[in-house]
């Protein structure tokens, strides 16, 4: 069922901040614009790698789940990590049928396709996020 390493989530007080860290300290050179998904409460912005890719997640307003991760982990950190799946709604209920606590319905995501989380609690304390895999992506 489960599908490559998409990316990591990593929350930010400032992408501006973190995309010059990973430029400057680690050499990244493929950088995407900062966009806004008022609907989650974000600005995002991809790091590409040459294996996955860092999703930047920088708090809206204060109204923003990112927010609250901020408040205890001021300077930032690991959020998330992303997992493929060929089918987001198998993926749900296959997890639901495994005892796991999904959080909400599949919503689109950043990468404009249908996306789940996965409370911690399930996965070892690591918030995952299942996504379907992108139509015609090449891996």
């Amino acid at each position: 069922m489960i599908g490559r390493l998409n990316h990591i989530g990593v929350a930010t007080p400032s992408i501006e901040k973190s995309v010059a860290m990973y430029r400057d300290m680690l050499g990244a050179t493929k950088v995407g614009e900062k966009f806004q998904m008022p609907e989650q409460g974000v600005w995002v912005c991809f790091v590409d790698l040459p294996n996955s890719q860092i999703e930047l997640i920088e708090p809206i307003d204060d109204t923003s789940p990112i927010a609250g991760f901020l408040a205890k982990n001021p300077a930032g950190g690991q959020h998330h990590v992303c997992f493929e799946v060929p089918d987001i709604i198998a993926a749900r209920d296959d997890m639901k049928a495994k005892g796991a606590t999904v959080l909400g319905e599949p919503r689109i995501g950043a990468h404009g396709t249908p996306i789940i989380f996965v409370h911690p609690k399930n996965m070892g304390g690591v918030l995952v996020e299942l996504m379907e895999t992108p139509k015609g992506a090449h891996h």
